[in-house]
């Protein structure tokens, strides 16, 4: 297949490889020259604008967003507008609010996938899970795409009409705060305890066999090797919560009660208070690096 990939930062970029490395051809584009340039090295047919990337293209375009949620998105579609037909398919592979989503479709000549994207930078080499919402035949006209870029065919599917893939990947995420302020949590009862314990051992062997292993737990035992078992100076400073106060209000909506959700959310949310001192937040901040390279604050 043949795919234009607009964006081409951290995950763009990601997109662009395992495309290229599946046999596929790939017209990239971003505002960052050197971004361009460095996909041209790899592989990539360089595109010094959208229009260019859609000339490249030709007929029966198949494009990747992969862009900042919000007004990036639609000024992408912008540009795109006058270039596209009812046989394109535009994929938003980005952290897009749902509702976002199902006007983009509407609005949209080409068919429009909401693509949700999860595993972020640190699962680049296993492939991402992709929820996709969106016309069936566009979906099938991508698979070859969406089997490169995720994990393989059990890694994607169709979650149902435009919207529904960015809502399971909110909803998602809602999840994902609860599992971390969990870890979270029960690490800090084990830093506080009434044994001095090593906690990388604790989460390797929990790890192997337990009922609680996962990859946030992997990644639990990532951050204690390399910030030591006291965590260092990562700060109690957790950063994020857009998606998981749309999950909360999405759930207030259709009610729909989510606790545990909300609690998680709440506690983010106090941790920029000054004077906090949380174990439980502390290693939240450090997970997030973990699984998206966000940004580690250090007191």
């Amino acid at each position: 297949m043949q795919l234009g990939v607009i964006g081409l930062g951290r995950m763009g970029r990601i997109v662009v490889d395992r495309v290229l490395d599946e046999g596929h051809d790939v017209v990239a584009f971003d505002l960052d020259d050197d971004a361009v340039e460095a996909a041209a090295d790899a592989g990539a047919t360089p595109a010094d604008s959208v229009r260019e990337l859609a000339n490249e293209l030709g007929d029966d375009k198949r494009i990747w967003l992969m862009v900042p949620a919000g007004e990036p998105v639609d000024a992408a579609l912008d540009d795109l507008e006058p270039l596209l037909d009812e046989d394109d398919v535009v994929v938003d592979g980005g952290n897009s609010y749902f509702e976002d989503s199902v006007r983009r479709a509407e609005s949209t000549d080409a068919a429009y996938l909401d693509c949700g994207t999860s595993g972020g930078p640190a699962g680049a080499e296993l492939g991402f899970s992709l929820m996709i919402g969106g016309p069936q035949w566009a979906y099938d006209e991508l698979v070859p795409v969406f089997d490169a870029v995720a994990t393989g065919p059990d890694g994607h599917d169709r979650m149902g009409p435009a919207g529904s893939g960015h809502y399971v990947k909110m909803v998602h995420n809602g999840v994902e705060y609860v599992l971390m302020q969990a870890y979270g949590e029960g690490f800090e009862l084990l830093a506080n305890g009434r044994y001095d314990l090593d906690l990388e051992a604790v989460s390797r062997t929990w790890n192997n066999g337990a009922v609680i292993r996962s990859w946030l737990l992997e990644l639990c035992e990532e951050a204690f090797r390399e910030e030591g078992n006291d965590l260092g100076d990562v700060s109690d400073h957790v950063a994020g919560g857009s998606t998981g106060t749309w999950t909360v209000q999405e759930a207030l909506e259709q009610e729909v009660p989510v606790p545990l959700i909300y609690q998680s959310l709440a506690e983010r949310f106090s941790s920029r208070a000054p004077e906090q001192g949380r174990f439980s937040r502390r290693l939240a901040n450090r997970l997030r690096y973990g699984f998206g390279r966000h940004e580690v604050k250090r007191d």
